[in-house]
C-alpha cells in the first residue's frame, strides 16, 4: 500500500527521528500497516488512538494535542480532518506533518506519483497566485465568482522534509486565501460532508460569505452541517487548484480536491491560510473543468492547465 513511499520519499524520516501516528478505530488497518512498515525499517515510531471526530476541523482531545508536541514526524490517519485545527498548527512549530483524513486502501495505492514533477507544477501555480491580485472562475454549468487574493499561494506537494512542513497525502494542490468573494459557484463533483454528488450544489456568495445554498439532498445535508456552527461556517475559506494526475474522484475529499482538472472552494476555517476565521469546520467543494483567470491571465481553460 505504498507505506514505504510515505516514510522515505514523502517524509524523508531519519533514523534518529521520532514518528507519531494518530489514528481512530475506523483507520486501524491502515495505521497498523504504516506502523509495522516503520518498525520494519527500524524507525522510532509510536501510535496513539483518538475518538472518531464529528466534523472536519474539530479539535482533537487535549491529550492528543499535547502528545503531538513531542515528535519530529506526525502522520494523521483519521476519519475526520485535523488539518485545520490549532492542535495541528501548534505541532507544526516542531514537526513535519502529513494529514490523511479518511484515507482508504484504494487511495493508498495511488501514492506512487512523480512527486518532483508534481511539485514543479504546483510551485508554478502558487507563484502566479502569490503575484496575483484577483481571481475569476467560470464553468460551463454556471460558476461565475470573483475573489481578491492578497496573500501567498500555498503548496501541497507531498514532499514534507523540513521542520514545519505540512500537507496531505494524497497531495497535489496549490491554494490561496480568498477575500471579498462575490458571485456564485456550482459544485458538481463532491463536497466534504456529503460525498460524491448526484445533483450539483449552487452556492451564492456575497462579501465572502455563502448567503444561499441550493440543490438536492446533498445541499440540505450541507446546510444542516454548517447551520450547527453559525455564520462563520459560511466563510469562503480557500481556493484550491488540483494538480495530481493519478488522483480520482471517489467521493472522499482528501483525494477529490487533488484531481488534475478540478478546483475547489472551501467553507469555514481559514486560519491555516493566514485568515482569522476560527470555526471547527472546513468543508471543500470540488468542481470539474473550471476556467480560471488570475488578474487578466488565463491559467486554466476548462480544466486544462495552461
Amino acid at each position: 500500500m505504498n507505506e514505504e513511499i510515505i516514510l522515505k520519499e514523502c517524509m524523508n524520516v531519519k533514523k534518529e527521528e521520532t514518528i507519531l501516528i494518530v489514528y481512530d478505530k475506523n483507520k486501524i488497518k491502515i495505521a497498523d500497516s504504516v506502523f509495522n512498515k516503520a518498525k520494519q525499517l527500524n524507525f522510532n515510531v509510536h501510535k496513539i488512538e483518538m475518538p472518531v471526530g464529528r466534523e472536519n476541523g474539530e479539535e482533537p482531545p487535549k491529550k492528543i494535542a499535547e502528545e503531538m508536541l513531542k515528535y519530529d514526524v506526525i502522520l494523521l490517519i483519521t476519519t475526520k480532518s485535523l488539518s485545520h485545527t490549532q492542535a495541528r498548527r501548534n505541532a507544526s512549530l516542531r514537526a513535519r506533518i502529513a494529514s490523511m483524513p479518511n484515507i482508504s486502501e484504494d487511495m493508498m495505492s495511488r501514492l506512487d506519483v512523480d512527486y518532483n514533477q508534481m511539485r514543479e507544477r504546483i510551485e508554478k501555480i502558487a507563484d502566479i497566485l502569490t503575484k496575483g491580485n484577483k481571481v475569476r472562475i467560470l464553468t460551463d454549468i454556471g460558476t461565475n465568482i470573483t475573489m481578491d487574493i492578497p496573500g501567498k499561494g500555498e503548496t501541497d506537494t507531498g514532499i514534507y522534509i523540513n521542520k514545519g512542513d505540512f500537507g496531505n497525502l494524497p497531495a497535489g494542490e496549490a491554494a490561496v486565501l480568498p477575500r471579498n468573494s462575490n458571485g456564485f459557484f456550482i459544485v458538481d463533483a463532491t463536497f466534504a460532508g456529503t460525498g460524491k454528488l448526484d445533483k450539483p450544489i449552487k452556492i451564492t456568495v456575497k462579501d465572502n460569505y455563502a448567503v444561499k445554498i441550493e440543490g438536492g439532498e446533498a445541499a440540505k445535508k450541507l446546510l444542516n452541517i454548517i447551520n450547527n456552527f453559525g455564520e462563520k461556517a459560511r466563510n469562503i475559506a480557500e481556493l484550491g487548484i488540483g494538480t495530481n494526475d493519478k488522483a480520482k474522484i471517489t467521493g472522499l475529499t482528501l483525494e477529490d480536491e487533488k484531481v488534475l482538472g478540478t478546483a475547489h472552494i472551501a467553507l469555514g476555517n481559514n486560519k491555516s491560510y493566514g485568515g482569522e476565521v476560527d470555526v471547527p469546520l472546513h468543508l471543500d467543494g470540488v468542481f470539474y473543468n473550471p476556467t480560471i483567470f488570475v488578474d487578466k491571465k488565463k491559467i486554466m481553460d476548462k480544466g486544462k492547465l495552461l
